[in-house]
């Protein structure tokens, strides 16, 4: 029973459900941004780059390798005692899609700094700002006063 108790405890923490909260909201608040990225920004961005002929999902280097020319009985095709050797592009390194993947990263990471930034410059509007000058001391302050005053008079 004590091991059930301790997880309670531990699961009911502040910090726990804080943080819970914190995925769940992120997890939407990510979706969002997604959605703002591939929606509203995405679309004007690649208007732009295709006119200049970039696509990066396209971009790969392809590794030739060497295999020889076989006939259709499986032999080797031979040409003046050596085996003809063609070239197959089998291993493909495809960084257009990981260019495109940091590029939507760098995107989404600008779209998310500039609505907190937005949300942060909403909220300091809207929260009181306290004024330098004292304020005024507690009645009973104000009449303790006035009688030292008083007493010092006489």
């Amino acid at each position: 029973m004590g091991l059930l108790k301790e997880f309670r405890d531990f699961a009911m923490r502040g910090n726990v459900i804080d943080l819970a909260v914190g995925v769940v909201i992120g997890s939407a608040f990510g979706k969002i941004i997604g959605s703002l990225v591939a929606n509203i920004i995405m679309p004007p961005l690649n208007l732009l780059t295709s006119k200049f002929g970039v696509n990066f999902t396209d971009l790969a280097y392809k590794i030739k390798t060497e295999a020889p020319k076989l006939n259709a009985d499986g032999t080797m095709v031979m040409e003046d005692g050596k085996p003809v050797m063609i070239f197959q592009n089998y291993p493909i390194l495809n960084y257009g899609p990981f260019i495109q993947s940091v590029v939507d990263f760098m995107l989404v990471a600008a779209a998310i700094f500039v609505v907190i930034k937005a949300i942060n410059t909403a909220k300091a509007k809207f929260e009181t700002k306290k004024d330098d000058t004292p304020a005024a001391p507690p009645e009973d302050i104000a009449l303790l006063r006035e009688i030292r005053d008083a007493l010092v008079k006489k």
